[in-house]
């Protein structure tokens, strides 16, 4: 992909570029006592992290979280895969974020909303 000019917002982690992305997937997290689980719209991107321990070291994919759901937020990658394809196309700039209707529903229903840069936004100009 080209998308080096459009940048995904995550829940925490502030921007990622587009074209770092390699996956997309929704999983649902566990269960906690008191608490529900939630489903998470991941992008997987091409770095991996590793973490380490008395027993060796773990690697593993780094994964970074664009929304959280009460609801399996169905079809979700592959719309945000259409749209990375999209903008691919029209050599795009600009940032994309993932916004879940209001409400509990489930499954939920997600939306990405792409805003391009204007004209000498982030230029200094």
């Amino acid at each position: 992909m080209g998308l080096t000019n459009v940048w995904l917002a995550t829940l925490s982690d502030g921007l990622l570029r587009a074209d770092q992305v390699v996956g997309l997937t929704a999983h649902a997290t566990p269960a906690l006592t008191g608490k529900p689980p939630r489903w998470l719209l991941d992008a997987t991107i091409r770095t991996a992290a590793g973490s380490g321990s008395g027993d060796g070291w773990d690697v593993g994919i780094l994964h970074r979280t664009l929304i959280q759901t009460p609801g399996e937020p169905v079809g979700a990658p592959e719309a945000l895969a259409r749209l990375l394809a999209r903008l691919d196309r029209e050599d795009a700039a600009g940032l994309i974020a993932a916004v879940a209707d209001s409400g509990a529903r489930v499954p939920s229903v997600v939306r990405f909303a792409f805003r391009p840069f204007e004209d000498g936004e982030g230029s200094g100009a």
